[in-house]
């Protein structure tokens, strides 16, 4: 038995991979200068990649995201969605190089556009470029510890822009590892809120592996509720950093082995590629699948081959749940 043939033929019968979450537009920005902001905590790379974005010309970006997307049709994605910086740095230059992007590929390959917001939604300055982007992404992209203390606002925010643009909306959650965040919880109960079931996406959602057991299993119904579903990025976070916190042992990664269980939908996707953020991730999506089924101990083909294919277009809106 050759289980990865197995899993690679039954890919293709299901038209190929979905990479449902990256940033093409940081794709190969990684330098001898600026490698050495590799070792960072994530919350000091939001800022440290300001100085890239300020340098990016529209044909940079648009040369990076060319370069990832080719790649990524050489190894058979029918399907992909990538976030975008659009703030007072970067301005309307990734999204200038996107909008060429989707022209010049949409007869090759599905593909669907978020904004991030990584410089929060709350201030003037970071809400106007928000609301700039909007009417081209597909998805709406929000990452609530950005404006930390105020992260319902955030939420408030995103959702109801989506619901009155029809759009999906996609939300980096608990990402730190530590039982001190639950903002999966949080994202689905203003999920059910604002009525956007099944139309809500939640990345990562790591800290639910460091709480106890009855807390993720409650917070696993919560999310069945609300048609919450979720992508997992395993090389994104394989590599937290150890801490003297007591918690339940795991892997730092989506807990998908029980989430799948109970119905949740999980696809999959590559994050960030060669930058500072992953300066080893070559967008390698067979590599991306075995981090996960690996660090979930999770062997079951055919949901692999789902959260590979038919949910990641799920999560992107292409396919009704």
């Amino acid at each position: 038995m050759n289980p990865r043939k197995i899993f690679i033929e039954k890919v293709k019968k299901n038209g190929g991979w979905v990479n449902a979450h990256t940033h093409l537009d940081r794709a190969y920005t990684l330098t001898n200068n600026n490698f050495k902001y590799s070792y960072l905590p994530l919350k000091k790379k939001w800022y440290l990649v300001d100085d890239m974005k300020r340098l990016a010309t529209e044909y940079d970006i648009y040369f990076r995201m060319e370069k990832a997307l080719e790649f990524f049709l050489k190894q058979g994605t029918q399907a992909i969605c990538t976030f975008i910086d659009v703030d007072e740095i970067i301005e309307d230059r990734a999204l200038n190089a996107a909008k060429k992007l989707k022209n010049n590929y949409k007869n090759f390959i599905k593909i669907r556009f978020a904004n991030q917001v990584l410089k929060g939604v709350l201030s003037k300055k970071s809400k106007y470029w928000f609301d700039k982007s909007i009417d081209f992404v597909d998805i709406i992209g929000g990452l609530p510890a950005k404006d930390y203390g105020n992260e319902d606002k955030h939420i408030d925010i995103i959702l109801k822009t989506a619901k009155n643009k029809g759009k999906f909306v996609h939300v980096h959650v608990d990402q730190f590892n530590t039982s001190e965040e639950k903002e999966t919880e949080k994202l689905a109960k203003k999920t059910i809120e604002y009525g956007m079931q099944g139309r809500v996406v939640a990345i990562h959602s790591i800290s639910l592996s460091a709480h106890k057991k009855n807390y993720r299993y409650n917070v696993y119904e919560l999310m069945k509720k609300a048609k919450l579903m979720v992508i997992s990025c395993p090389i994104a976070w394989i590599d937290h950093i150890r801490n003297e916190k007591l918690s339940p042992n795991h892997n730092s990664i989506t807990p998908v082995d029980e989430m799948i269980p109970e119905g949740i939908i999980v696809a999959f996707g590559t994050d960030n590629i060669c930058d500072i953020y992953k300066p080893f991730s070559d967008g390698n999506l067979w590599v991306e699948l075995r981090f996960l089924l690996e660090a979930c101990h999770y062997y079951d083909i055919d949901q692999l081959v789902k959260i590979a294919t038919v949910n990641g277009l799920k999560v992107l809106g292409i396919l009704n749940q």
